[in-house]
Order: C-alpha cells, then structure tokens, then sequence
C-alpha cells in the first residue's frame, strides 16, 4: 500500500513551527512594507504639496481599510487563513504597480492595497502565533519576533529613500515586490496552512458588528486594545511626521530616511525589554515604558523646529521605550482571548492598527491648522501619559 502515500516523503520531516518560524515571516514582511515606509509620506508630499492634506489622505486610506478588516474573519471561514495570508502578501506587490503611476489616485489606491496586505498578514499571522506558542513563551515569542524584524525596519527605511532618489519610483517600489514574493516563497515552504490544528473552526458565523460588541464586553480586551493602540500611534506619527520635519526642516529626505532607519535599529532592545517584562513584569515595564515615551514626545514639540536635530534625538528617544511596548503589548490580549473565538476577536484587535493610522493625521490635520509642526508632537505624548495611566491602573500585576 505504500504507492498510496499522497505526500511526499519529506513533508512529515518540516520541523513544527515555533517561535523562529513566526520571528523569520514577520521578518521577511517588515522588510516589504518598511522599505516604502519613508517613501510614501514624501511621496505624497510632493504631489500634493501640502502637509494638512497628506494627514486627510492617511484618514481616507485609514478609514477604507477598517472595513476590510472587521471583514476579515469571513474572509478567514471563507477561504482559509493560508489564502488569506498568500493575498496579503500579493497585495503588497499589487500597490507597488499603483504607486509606480506617482498620480493622486495611483497613491490612493497603492496605500490602500498596503494597509489591507498588512491587515491579512497581521491577522493570520497573530492566529497562528496563538495555535503554535503556549501562552506562557508569548512574551519570550513577541520580543524574539520584534528583534528579528531590526535589519529590516532598520535598512529599509534607508534602502527605500537611496533608491527613490537615485534610481526614481520604479526601483524602490520594486523592491517592494521582490520581498512580497521572498515572503510567499517562505511561507509556502513552512506549509502552516496544511496543519489541521489551524483551520478554521466549526462554530456559526458572527456579524462583524457582533464581534465588536463581544470584544467591547471584555475589559482585558478592551485595555488590550488601547495598550497596542497607543504605542501603534506613535509608529504612524513617527513614520510619516519624521520624515515630513526633516523635509520641511530643511534637513532633507535622505536625513527622514535616516531617522527612521534609526528608531527602528533599536528594535534588538526588544529582547532586552523582554527580560525586563519577564523580571518586574508586564504591568510594571509597559507603564514605565509609557511615561517615558511621553516625556520624551512633549520634548521634542517643545523643541519643535528650533533646533530639527534634537527634536529628531528626542523622537529617538520615544521609539527607545515605545520598543518595550511592541515586545509586551500584545501578550495583554493573547493571554485574555478566549480560544474559540480568536479569529472574530483578532480581527477586532487588529482595528488598533487602523485606529492608529486613522487617528493621528485626522487630529494632526485640526492641530496643524492651529499650531506649527512640533505641535504633533506634544498631542501625541498627552495621549502616551493617558495609556501608560490606565495601564498602571487597570492591567492585572500577575501579567
């Protein structure tokens, strides 16, 4: 009966995954969104020449996006996670052709094929994080995968301007979809989507409106929530309000490319801060963490455009503990979330990311109205001090 195997021989021998599995796929995603992540902002600043309509271009994008990913679960039941994850990943490759147009509604479309890529990938990849690692090693997991993702959101930034200013749209957005196409390879090579132990559930489709309210009814969901919420924000306001200082600043594009590359080298502390989280705690090292990142952010408004470099120190300084919070901030939530509704509620959970690259430019666009640029930079910290409070208060010390 052996000429009735259906598998090749070396499939049983692939290793189950673990935590390098998931560190080396975030890895290899990070490097095909975090090449563009400079390349965006200043892109759409010098088609639309004004800052205030970059923020309400962010908003619309923002806003799209949060459909698409209250929706997800139904696309997860519908065609599988390995599909969904696979269409993320060529959605990525999909809006490098739309940004290469450099037009107005070639931007809008290209973002908006990026923030759904991201939210496929982010999703799928969260569920099978919680289906492979105990709940126990999830800190341990989370700061393994931040670090592993360094080189990338470290060159990429980098990488992307050098080849936007030397070589023009077409080369830095192609690179985009070399890395889309190394992280389909990849994750096909793993074969994460023939595992029984990560299909999809049996259980009754939910409305997606439903599933907010089952997750709102949840307090250590909620505070989970604002915890990834809060520390997502400063990463969007970072990202495109960095880039967008050293510009107008005079410092220049490739001096926005360099920041960038260097708040995201810090992402190696990631493993540091997850000792630190393991020796006094989650709850303890996620409200210092906060506190600090919003002393350094009311910093640098205070410095604003006065002296464009320290203010640049400064923003360093907040991704420095902001770090802390991507190695931490989600075992809030894998450790509340009930096992048999993690699909409905990650893709809830996943809402803070939209949340946050919604949020910021639409209250940037009113602020920067009023007040010059450092101004984002003080409302940002305001809202640092809010989480690492509610943090301190409400997030359980046995975390």
């Amino acid at each position: 009966m052996s000429t009735h195997v259906r598998h090749p021989i070396w499939l049983p021998a692939l290793k189950a995954a673990d935590a390098r599995t998931f560190a080396s796929l975030y890895a290899v995603e990070s490097f095909a969104r975090a090449t563009v992540s400079s390349v965006i902002p200043i892109q759409a600043y010098e088609i639309l020449h004004n800052e205030q309509i970059v923020s309400i271009l962010y908003t619309v994008v923002a806003m799209l996006g949060l459909s698409v990913t209250l929706f997800m679960p139904m696309l997860i039941r519908r065609f599988a996670r390995r599909w969904v994850y696979t269409s993320g990943a060529c959605l990525l490759a999909i809006g490098s052709l739309f940004f290469v147009t450099d037009t107005l509604a070639g931007q809008l479309a290209g973002m908006l094929c990026r923030v759904m890529g991201a939210s496929a990938l982010s999703i799928t990849l969260n569920l099978y994080i919680m289906d492979h690692i105990r709940k126990t090693d999830f800190m341990q997991a989370e700061s393994l995968r931040m670090a592993w993702s360094m080189l990338a959101w470290t060159g990429g930034p980098t990488l992307g301007i050098f080849l936007y200013t030397r070589f023009g749209v077409y080369a830095a957005h192609g690179a985009v979809a070399v890395f889309a196409l190394a992280l389909l390879a990849l994750f096909w090579t793993y074969r994460l989507g023939d595992n029984p132990s990560i299909r999809p559930g049996k259980t009754r489709p939910v409305n997606p409106l439903a599933n907010i309210g089952r997750f709102v009814a949840q307090p250590r969901l909620r505070l989970a929530w604002l915890i990834a919420f809060g520390r997502s924000c400063f990463w969007t306001t970072f990202f495109v309000y960095g880039p967008l200082f050293m510009v107008i600043t005079g410092e220049g594009k490739l001096a926005g490319g360099l920041l960038v590359s260097a708040g995201n080298a810090l992402l190696f502390m990631a493993i540091f801060w997850g000792k630190a989280g393991k020796r006094f705690g989650g709850r303890r090292t996620m409200t210092f963490a906060y506190f600090a990142m919003s002393s350094a952010l009311l910093a640098a408004g205070f410095v604003g455009e006065t002296v464009p470099l320290l203010t640049g120190a400064f923003l360093l300084c907040g991704a420095f503990f902001t770090i802390a919070l991507d190695a931490l901030g989600s075992t809030a939530f894998m450790r509340s979330v009930r096992s048999y509704e993690r699909s409905q509620m990650a893709a809830v959970y996943r809402t803070y990311l939209d949340f946050s690259e919604l949020t910021p430019p639409l209250v940037c666009s009113v602020v920067l109205a009023f007040f010059g640029l450092g101004s984002v930079f003080v409302t940002l910290g305001l809202l640092a001090a809010v989480c690492g409070f509610v943090t301190w208060r409400y997030l359980p010390k046995s975390l």
